[in-house]
């Protein structure tokens, strides 16, 4: 695992010291190396955590005759049956790392390569006859990198900061971008929340040649359920493919753990790699003093199970928490409005201590229907037949008379937000359930601002005629919500100590099987997740199988009120908020005196705004009127439909 950066330098005099910098300040992503490389037209850096041949691999890698050298962030599962093919073709090779396997995959097969790769990955090769710059990214999305075109020139890198040492890098606030992070809790590629820094989306690879940049997309998202796929052959598939995926992610030098939930997914990735392991499997979980954020009992009671070398952190309020949530702003590099990021944080700093390398159940709420919103989804189509008045009527009634809970997601806060979406097209409802401020709420937070609507996401994608209602959504949170969200912030918090993450769930075969798949095998009424409850029926135990779907998460309600109010006001004092000439400050104090005294509960709201102005100030991102921004048009499409 590494961080990579670089940047093109054929019309600008940007020294050396530019790309030590870049590079330097990515080293926490690979502590174990860094280095660059440096030519009259590019600048290629590298930051190294040794995984795969600790002794060889370092970065850049060049070629024996310099005409090809590549920097590389991820894990190639595929590489020993790559390295043997290309063998095979006569190329020789001089170490055991997956980079040079790339490298000569491309050199073999060109941007065709890409197709063959099963892992997680950020690629950036120079060709030094061609004067050409190839950058790709993995299909799902797993591994960040950032572009911004400077005149003809280009600059990238693993996360944001890596830009920012770039002197024609700006930061400047993106004001539409700001509409989507208030409203989804993050930023939708390939956007970002700095004008003109872009994602290069998922399954794309980019071509930069004399100032003239291309981007293709590789690997495309699709759906074409099967409905003569029955639930005996569907589950013999996917148990095979999971036990070669798990198997496949287990491979490393170095050690290896698990983070266990005590959730379906991770359990069921526990199982896989119990089987895969001659020794116990080193087991991480977080463990809080609020019931309803704790998951403990089920945690250990699959550790017990399969055994394993387990640890544990508890998480308590006090002083430790302001401090971890300000180094999230200098971590994260875009705020992450998903409260889960700080469990995860202190999930990575414990499993640093023990392992070099975790494997994680990303995926498995999105391929297979397991958030309740799906469940939502399902509910409001019958309820919209009901006159809206009524609806209205029965939100008024449940904001007056249900008293508001410190739990993290509980029923009074469930029925108000369920109620309220109920009133919103179904495609709104469906981000807003899992998102923060609604159209008209933000209308008022940003006064001189005109919302703009969630809808154009879906703009590319089959309607729910084609491939079904519940597989129009999962589809959505496939595209947006995993990479842009989930992913996201387990990279950055976990690179943020040195640990590198693999979710097994996104092998792209199983992202391709669950597309397959009918709905009746993904949710069946309240059942959801049904194929893989199948699958792992008689393997776990029924409290698993059967458990609410809970989520990582602080209790963000609980911890407004008390260990955490402190730093919300302080970050967001009336006059901090007035000098951005966007937020109401009206607005945001009423909110937190109505959270604080609780007449409603907007945790999760007040985390997005802390995380946001901590971001703000950390990185002096600079605020211009809308009027003033340069309408800038993306250079891709918001819906994969490229």
């Amino acid at each position: 695992m590494c961080g990579i950066a670089g940047f093109t330098h054929t019309a600008t005099g940007v020294g050396e010291g530019v790309i030590r910098q870049m590079t330097h300040s990515l080293l926490h992503r690979g502590p174990d190396e860094q280095s660059y490389f440096w030519s009259t037209d590019i600048a290629l850096g590298a930051v190294r955590l040794r995984v795969i041949d600790p002794k060889g691999g370092d970065q850049p890698f060049q070629t024996e005759d310099g005409q090809a050298v590549i920097v590389f962030n991820g894990e190639i599962y595929n590489a020993a049956r790559l390295r043997r093919e290309l063998q095979d073709l006569g190329h020789r090779f001089r170490s055991r790392c997956d980079t040079e396997v790339v490298l000569r995959a491309f050199l073999e097969w060109d941007t065709e390569c890409f197709e063959r790769f099963r892992g997680m990955f950020a690629i950036a090769i120079w060709s030094v006859s061609g004067r050409r710059l190839v950058l790709a990214r993995d299909r799902m999305g797993i591994k960040p990198l950032y572009l911004r075109h400077a005149g003809r020139d280009l600059v990238f890198g693993s996360e944001l900061k890596a830009l920012f040492a770039h002197p024609r890098v700006t930061r400047t606030l993106d004001l539409d971008a700001l509409q989507d992070f208030l409203s989804l809790n993050y930023v939708p590629g390939p956007r970002t929340l700095v004008q003109g820094i872009e994602k290069l989306q998922p399954g794309h690879f980019l071509e930069w040649r004399n100032g003239i940049t291309a981007i293709t997309q590789y690997w495309k998202l699709a759906f074409a359920p099967d409905s003569r796929l029955d639930e005996n052959t569907a589950a013999d598939e996917l148990d095979r493919l999971l036990r070669e995926s798990v198997r496949e992610h287990m491979v490393s030098d170095v050690p290896v753990g698990l983070w266990a939930s005590g959730g379906l997914d991770s359990s069921a990735l526990l199982h896989y790699a119990a089987e895969a392991c001659s020794k116990p499997v080193k087991t991480f979980s977080i463990a809080f003093k609020s019931k309803s954020c704790d998951e403990r009992n089920y945690f250990r009671q699959v550790a017990d199970l399969y055994g394993t070398e387990h640890h544990e952190f508890e998480m308590k309020p006090g002083p430790h928490l302001a401090s971890a949530i300000e180094d999230l702003a200098y971590f994260s590099d875009e705020p992450g409005a998903d409260a889960g990021a700080l469990p995860v944080w202190f999930l990575s700093k414990m499993s640093r201590s023990h392992v070099t390398v975790a494997l994680s159940g990303e995926g498995g709420d999105e391929l297979f229907g397991g958030y309740l919103t799906y469940r939502a989804d399902h509910l409001t189509r019958r309820l919209r037949h009901i006159p809206g008045l009524i609806s209205r009527t029965a939100l008024a009634a449940a904001r007056a008379f249900i008293p508001v809970s410190n739990e993290k997601i509980g029923l009074e806060y469930k029925l108000k937000r369920f109620l309220e979406g109920s009133l919103l097209h179904p495609d709104e409802a469906h981000l807003f359930w899992n998102g923060s401020f609604s159209l008209e709420q933000k209308r008022h937070l940003l006064p001189n601002r005109n919302g703009h609507h969630l809808r154009d996401l879906y703009r590319g994608m089959p309607s729910a005629a084609e491939i079904g209602f519940v597989n129009r959504y999962l589809m959505a949170d496939q595209l947006y919500y995993l990479p842009d969200n989930l992913l996201y912030k387990v990279d950055r918090m976990s690179m943020a100590h040195s640990l590198e993450v693999r979710p097994p769930l996104l092998d792209h075969r199983i992202v391709e099987f669950a597309g397959r798949l009918p709905e009746r095998l993904k949710m069946r009424g309240t059942n959801q997740k049904a194929i893989l409850k199948r699958v792992m029926t008689g393997r776990l135990p029924d409290e698993i199988l059967n458990r609410k779907k809970s989520g990582l998460d602080i209790p963000a309600h609980e911890w407004f009120r008390g260990p955490l109010l402190e730093l919300l006001k302080d970050t967001l004092q009336p006059d901090v908020v007035r000098r951005t000439s966007l937020f109401n400050s009206d607005v945001t104090e009423r909110l937190i005196r109505d959270h604080s005294k609780k007449r409603t509960n907007a945790g999760y709201q007040l985390w997005g705004l802390l995380t946001l102005f901590l971001w703000l100030k950390r990185w002096n991102i600079e605020i211009v009127p809308a009027e003033e921004q340069r309408n800038t048009v993306p250079r891709q499409a918001l819906a994969a439909a490229s």
